[in-house]
């Protein structure tokens, strides 16, 4: 990738001043709303009724709390007026998203059939009726293999919430379509891959070769891309807030918010791949599996930068999108795993195609970590 995809010094300008300006508006109008969302969720999940259920659900809001703090900056995008709806939509879907990870991952006798169904929930949070429905949306009753684990409600009271939320977001109806497509691509993603140590990657190679068609990915990007797509339905969430959005406009949007996906997830895999390596195994197929070796993987992730990067540039209000790449990056290539002697020349290598737009992103992530270091020591 040239170096020049996001070293243009305008849009370093204008990137510089969005983290400035989405940081203001984040620590002021949004983190208030996502702790305190945070917490309802946390006191919800406290009251299911199923123990197993209910450690799953805690534990994800314990330990991956932190995909919903980050995922609300994209809220800053949303007019003043409709930024608490954005949020609270935002938050419950990255909640609703994380919880059917954790259930798809346990094994089932028929893991395709249990995960598309598993994932209506998904679907129908994102569905904009004409009128907001007086109970919640339909989630089949075998979703969790026996119908008395869906009593307690707590994943359709996810999905609720993300409807009344959304529904109350002048563009709603805009993006409906797009993101409906997009909620359904990620759970058979996600789905596929969990189901592989049962069913084997073919599967899932068939599946990703017949979606990758007309998107200018391969099919192991476009799985990749898809399986953590919920970023590409919050930053849906956060345009139809703007009454002007239009559907072409949520088209763009998802296609340049997937290109950002492919790369969330595979350095996602890449900081993980020492841990994953010892309690692995070659039961346990993740994304960095699909490719041969690291030259393949660097080729793939640098291309995966410079179209990411070209899409989000071009995109309205491109330079806080390029700052949202940015950010995706800077988290990842500087957490402690992509130390290792496997990821290091890799996220080093990304960095360097990133400067020197990366670089105040990065510096406010090796801070954060740095605090939060200290706090837990």
């Amino acid at each position: 990738m040239s170096r020049s995809a996001l070293g243009d010094r305008r849009l370093v300008r204008r990137a510089g001043l969005a983290l400035v300006v989405a940081n203001i508006r984040y620590w002021t109008t949004v983190a208030p709303v996502v702790r305190k969302e945070l917490r309802r969720w946390e006191q919800r999940a406290g009251a299911i009724d199923d123990p197993e259920l209910r450690a799953l659900a805690l534990s994800k809001l314990h330990d991956e709390g932190f995909h919903a703090e980050a995922s609300a900056m994209l809220a800053t995008l949303a007019p003043h007026a409709h930024r608490r709806d954005a949020v609270e939509a935002i938050v419950a879907l990255e909640l609703l998203f994380d919880y059917l990870d954790g259930l798809t991952e346990r094994p089932t006798p028929n893991p395709l059939r249990d995960g598309e169904q598993l994932f209506e929930a998904l679907i129908s949070a994102v569905a904009v009726p004409p009128a907001v429905p007086a109970k919640p949306p339909a989630v089949p009753g075998d979703l969790l293999q026996k119908p008395s684990r869906c009593a307690d409600g707590y994943l359709q009271e996810l999905s609720r919430a993300v409807v009344l939320a959304l529904a109350r977001l002048p563009a709603a109806a805009a993006i409906t379509e797009v993101a409906q497509r997009i909620a359904a691509r990620s759970g058979q993603a996600q789905t596929r891959m969990h189901a592989a140590p049962q069913l084997g990657t073919a599967q899932l190679e068939q599946w990703g070769n017949a979606e990758a068609q007309g998107t200018g990915l391969g099919w192991r990007e476009l799985v990749a891309g898809a399986a953590s797509s919920v970023l590409v339905l919050h930053a849906l969430i956060a345009s139809a807030a703007d009454a002007h959005t239009t559907s072409a406009q949520a088209e763009a949007i998802a296609s340049a918010y997937l290109s950002t996906c492919v790369l969330l997830t595979l350095l996602d895999g890449l900081v993980d791949h020492e841990q994953d390596q010892g309690h692995g195994g070659p039961n346990q197929p993740g994304y960095l599996s699909l490719y041969e070796d690291r030259q393949e993987l660097t080729e793939v992730l640098v291309q995966g930068a410079q179209r990411a990067a070209t899409q989000a540039r071009a995109l309205p209000h491109g330079a806080h999108h390029a700052m949202t790449l940015v950010g995706v990056v800077a988290y990842y290539t500087s957490a402690p795993g992509a130390k290792s002697d496997f990821a290091k020349p890799l996220a080093a290598h990304l960095q360097d195609q990133l400067a020197p737009l990366i670089a105040p992103t990065l510096a406010l992530m090796r801070i954060w970590r740095l605090a939060k270091g200290m706090r837990s020591a």
